[in-house]
């Protein structure tokens, strides 16, 4: 049944309307970099981005369901994909700290967790100079929103002040997809990226 969900997953994730490629292009991924896809579901993300780090980088793919991420593996391996590193997660603490991370994407993960202060605080010990955390949540919009109906949704607005609580600032605001809010953070403690021209709060 997993493996079923997993495939829809992937396939509202490769979708027109979820704009993979325009995501994608966005992040400006490079060889050499160490990602964590958290939530990473079916893994279609954690896939795209494997091809771009190639085999310099890492992929790290994080999420609560094993049988997801027992997908991810065997689709990695069919795609002859050796940089995808899949890792289970417990509790609501961000699963490591030993690793640097150059990216952080989590795509409608923000609103599942519970203790939001709590995990980016932990999360910033795993970030290297300069990384950044990319954050894709549907945000309500709409009189009739499905998402904000069953609380799977979170404001654009309410993310800024949490993530500025946890010790990020905004540095991207993204408004090309229709459903959802497109943030990037640096750790404020990073004064290239929260202090040059273009950091937004």
């Amino acid at each position: 049944m997993n493996t079923i969900k997993a495939r829809l997953l992937n396939r509202k994730a490769s979708s027109a309307k979820s704009k993979p490629d325009e995501i994608v292009k966005v992040l400006s991924l490079k060889p050499g970099q160490k990602i964590a896809d958290v939530g990473s579901g079916g893994g279609h993300f954690s896939l795209l981005f494997a091809r771009y780090v190639g085999s310099e980088g890492k992929v790290y793919a994080i999420d609560t369901n094993k049988e997801f991420l027992d997908f991810v593996s065997s689709s990695s391996e069919k795609s002859d994909f050796h940089n995808i590193v899949t890792v289970l997660a417990e509790g609501d603490r961000f699963p490591f700290t030993n690793e640097k991370l150059d990216l952080v994407f989590l795509r409608n993960v923000y609103h599942h967790l519970p203790n939001r202060e709590i995990y980016f605080r932990d999360l910033a010990a795993a970030l290297s100079t300069g990384a950044r955390v990319a954050i894709i949540d549907y945000d309500g919009r709409g009189k009739r929103s499905f998402h904000r109906l069953f609380c799977h949704s979170v404001p654009k607005a309410t993310i800024i002040n949490e993530m500025t609580v946890a010790g990020y600032c905004l540095v991207e605001d993204h408004t090309f997809l229709p459903e959802q809010s497109f943030l990037i953070f640096s750790a404020a403690n990073n004064e290239k990226n929260c202090n040059q021209e273009g950091a937004l709060f």
